[in-house]
């Protein structure tokens, strides 16, 4: 009756990507706190949703179709949510504001159809070409919480921050993928990152 291929294995990715649209309404009525929270869900989402689609039998278009799904709903969750919360943050420095916009959107949609690509070779099973987009779940918000640590203005850190970032999407070095403790590791940051936001956001 629908089309698309529907079972279990998306199921943490579509619920990445409605944590994603509630990251955009907080940014975007100054709420970057929640904001925050809500991106550092949709990394963890998407971290995982990889591991149990392979725990899941499926056939090779649920493969692709998961993969698609997966990027599409990356460019909502780590280009989208990070251009909205980088918009309240830097509202008064609009030509910079414009240029760092445009640069990390393209740089980010230029790694996701490269992972894409070669999602499928040999090479891509144990590492990434180019930082992943997930990494700004982690990125931004550390960045975020050590600005609410430190009394100082971080507007031009963020415009770096966001360069950099950019920078590093479409670099040609290799990144090893997270595996085994990491899982656990990012998970722990995660929730010590949701602690510390709510608790002196």
């Amino acid at each position: 009756m629908f089309i698309g291929k529907y079972n279990k294995s998306v199921l943490l990715t579509f619920f990445g990507l409605i944590n994603s649209i509630l990251g955009i309404y907080f940014a975007i009525n100054n709420n970057i706190s929640l904001a925050m929270i809500f991106l550092i869900n949709a990394g963890l989402c998407d971290l995982f949703d990889g591991k149990i689609a392979r725990l899941c039998k499926r056939n090779d278009i649920e493969k692709e179709f998961g993969v698609q799904i997966d990027s599409l709903v990356d460019v909502i969750s780590f280009l989208a949510l990070p251009v909205c919360i980088y918009i309240k943050l830097i509202d008064n420095y609009f030509l910079i504001l414009n240029i760092v916009i445009v640069f990390y959107v393209l740089a980010g949609i230029i790694r996701l159809a490269w992972f894409n690509i070669n999602s499928n070779k040999d090479y891509a099973i144990n590492s990434y070409t180019g930082l992943p987009v997930t990494y700004a779940s982690v990125i931004i918000p550390l960045f975020y919480i050590i600005n609410l640590i430190v009394s100082f203005n971080f507007s031009y850190i963020y415009v770096i921050l966001y360069i950099v970032m950019s920078i590093a999407f479409i670099l040609d070095v290799k990144i090893k993928k997270p595996m085994g403790v990491w899982y656990g590791i990012f998970l722990f940051l995660a929730i010590v990152f949701i602690c510390i936001i709510i608790f002196i956001g």
